[in-house]
């Protein structure tokens, strides 16, 4: 199981992460990255990101603006 994070515009267009992330093993795992490098992305360009299990979506797309 690899837990990946895709990252997004608010329209729900991919772009590419500000920080590389790595393929994570453990949903933990992955929200904890998430939780460290939300603003570099942020400021990096993207406004959204979107939760996977291998092909699964699990949850998002959750904002990285913390007034939304």
């Amino acid at each position: 199981m690899a837990w990946t994070w895709r990252f997004e515009k608010s329209d729900g267009t991919e772009v590419q992460p500000a920080v590389q992330p790595e393929e994570f093993t453990t949903q933990g795992d992955a929200e904890s990255w998430i939780g460290e490098y939300w603003k570099e992305l942020r400021e990096g360009g993207a406004d959204q990101v979107v939760l996977s299990e291998d092909t699964t979506k699990i949850y998002g797309p959750m904002s990285l603006h913390a007034n939304d």
